[in-house]
């Protein structure tokens, strides 16, 4: 559709996203159609600011019609907190109730935030995956936005675990979608070096771009150091996930994914026909389409929970692909050919502008500052030059300050369980550990004389006995690709340092983690079996649109109960038998099950010690709560 045809595109695109805000900062992310002109004004009630943003608001453009602007604004005076803060962004005289009225809830004339003293009250989930047949758990933040009218009674924090997007599971309609986006926006294009196709023009019209790309992604037969075998001789792809038939590839594919997943707008300005596919595909793509419309319906509701509630968030492997960095040989693998590498970092890029930098700008600014470099290099054919791309992303896999910290009581402390692993030197097949002596090091420090904390790991410390010790079988026959082996137990070094970090005399006496990952939602209460020994709640909230198969899961938990009864001598080969691990249960459970197996959200209160009074799961489909209760231990 050519310029001079197509209707007049919006101004804003996608945003605004509030994420992380203090009292005398706030940072807000945002998507233009051109470079616009912001202003910010924030009414407290009893005072009203208006701040122009030209010196706050930096602008990289990533297409002819896309502008990312990453607003970072030093307040003056300090706001208050726990009081409502009503905000607008004006775009050439223009509020967000013209603009963007779908942000707005009933009966408000701009959309609104309250910044709380405490991290008393936290919102977390993971695992929103578009074309999931359930229910956007998201759309219950919304929901309890609406009906909370207390300031003091709204969620302090909304924390997103792991898989906002899905780079490496992708629907032909979502394909078909971003496609149809970076042609209508004129998103940057790039060369591909090592690939069956030279550049994304090509990439775009190969008849393997639908349905068939892992016939395009380095793991073809002649490329043998990018495969590794399994059962029966067949060859596993570098790119391991089983619905990596529509794997994003290009930096384009990801930032219009962004796009799509957080704002209603861009799929306004495309259609969902389907491309030519085979019969077979044809079914399938009508299949997703009808998926996707229920997550697309609820994207104006999305958008106005991410307008109203400070947000922050940390990758998993979904976010750049399966098995991201799981051991040395895949890594090996991967970063060792020039086409593997540039999909990882294209994702990993979008990561940075799509979510890294709203948790902690200073520490991405160095990285933020080579994206806007590379990103204005674009040659006249609109594309990205290769030796530049390729030189940016090689500084992007070494930075390591993913992970970050938000100061208070009780601390908040995010890791980054992805870039930072304690790899296997004698074995590199085998699954390396989450984090290094290193980063563990730093983990520790950052516990130090804290009275109480909130540790944000991706995948769980403490998880499901039998499912791990499955993939530990898996992983003895060197087959960790196999079932996804990360846990982590699985690797003793880092395991036995956790624990004893766990177990410092000055690192907090409570311990709150909060993971995702797993599509399922538990919570245990774990106690170190010595005098004084820290407690410790492991509470997992997974997925926000993503479940497990139900049978299976049933029949793991009973066989877990089964083993691993409290008194069980099995316990006594676990790394964990230094623990009481006690299982809370969901109140609605029918026949015992520890595992709550439905698409939603998790909601944690704490009291004024960092403990948690109750734990919540919002369920997707509208119906009661389920809550965590807690029991005798057998």
């Amino acid at each position: 559709m050519s310029d001079t045809l197509a209707p007049p595109l919006p101004s804003v695109l996608a945003g605004p996203v509030l994420r992380r805000c203090t009292p005398d900062r706030l940072l807000i992310w945002l998507v233009g159609s051109r470079e616009l002109n912001l202003t910010l004004h924030l009414d407290a009630g009893d005072t009203v600011r208006t701040l122009p943003l030209s010196e706050s608001c930096r602008r990289l453009r990533f297409g002819q019609h896309a502008v990312l602007h990453l607003l970072d604004i030093a307040l003056p005076e300090p706001l208050p907190p726990d009081r409502l803060i009503r905000y607008d962004l004006t775009v050439d005289g223009q509020g967000i109730a013209q603009w963007a009225p779908h942000l707005l809830y009933p009966g408000e004339e701009r959309p609104n935030f309250v910044l709380r003293e405490r991290l008393d009250n936290l919102l977390h989930g993971s695992c929103r995956k578009p074309h999931s047949a359930c229910p956007d758990g998201l759309l219950q933040v919304d929901a309890l936005l609406a009906r909370t009218t207390e300031p003091q009674a709204r969620p302090s924090l909304l924390l997103m675990s792991g898989d906002q997007v899905y780079a490496d599971d992708v629907a032909g309609p979502t394909l078909a979608a971003i496609h149809r986006l970076i042609e209508r926006l004129g998103l940057f294009g790039e060369y591909l070096d090592g690939a069956v196709v030279s550049d994304t023009d090509q990439l775009y019209r190969h008849p393997d771009t639908f349905y068939r790309r892992e016939a395009l992604l380095p793991a073809f037969r002649r490329n043998e150091p990018l495969r590794e075998r399994f059962f029966g001789g067949v060859e596993k792809p570098i790119f391991t996930s089983a619905n990596a038939h529509n794997h994003l590839i290009s930096l384009a594919e990801m930032l219009a994914m962004y796009l799509l997943v957080w704002s209603p707008t861009p799929w306004s300005l495309i259609d969902l026909q389907a491309p030519a596919l085979a019969p077979a595909d044809a079914t399938r793509y009508e299949q997703e389409r009808g998926r996707l419309g229920h997550f697309i319906d609820g994207l104006p509701q999305i958008a106005r929970s991410l307008a109203h509630l400070p947000t922050l968030m940390i990758f998993d492997d979904h976010d750049v692909s399966d098995d991201w960095n799981l051991s040395a040989s895949w890594e090996t693998s991967a970063y060792g050919h020039p086409f593997s590498r540039r999909i990882i970092g294209n994702a990993l890029l979008g990561y940075l502008l799509g979510q890294g930098w709203g948790n902690d700008p200073d520490a991405c600014a160095e990285p933020l500052e080579g994206a806007a470099r590379l990103l204005a290099s674009v040659d006249p054919q609109g594309k990205l030059p290769g030796k530049a791309h390729d030189d940016y992303l090689t500084a992007l896999f070494h930075f390591n300050r993913w992970g970050y910290v938000v100061p208070g009581e009780p601390a908040l402390i995010v890791l980054d369980t992805r870039t930072q692993r304690w790899r296997s030197e004698r074995h590199p097949s085998r699954p390396s550990g989450l984090m290094d002596w290193e980063a563990l090091s730093d983990f520790q420090q950052q516990l130090l004389d804290h009275r109480s904390a909130v540790i944000v790991s991706a995948t769980p410390v403490f998880g499901v006995k039998l499912i791990e010790v499955i993939q530990r079988i898996f992983t003895w026959f060197g087959h960790p690709l196999l079932v996804d082996a990360e846990n982590w137990m699985a690797h003793p070094g880092a395991s036995h340092t956790l624990l004893n970090i766990f177990c410092h005399s000055r690192t907090p006496g409570n311990y709150v983690i909060l993971s995702g990952d797993v599509h399922y939602s538990f919570m245990y209460d774990v106690a170190v079996r010595r005098a004084r020994g820290p407690r410790i709640w492991q509470i997992t909230s997974s997925g926000i649109k993503n479940e497990f198969p139900r049978r299976l899961l049933d029949w793991f938990d009973r066989l877990n109960r089964w083993l691993y009864a409290p008194r069980s001598p099995l316990n006594l080969l676990t790394k964990r038998r230094h623990l009481a691990i006690t299982p809370r249960i969901p109140s609605r459970s029918q026949r015992g099950e520890r595992l709550w197996n439905g698409a939603g959200i998790g909601q944690v209160l704490l009291d004024d010690r960092g403990r948690p009074r109750e734990v919540l799961q919002l369920n997707a489909d509208g119906s009661e709560p389920t809550r965590f209760v807690a029991t005798k231990r057998d």
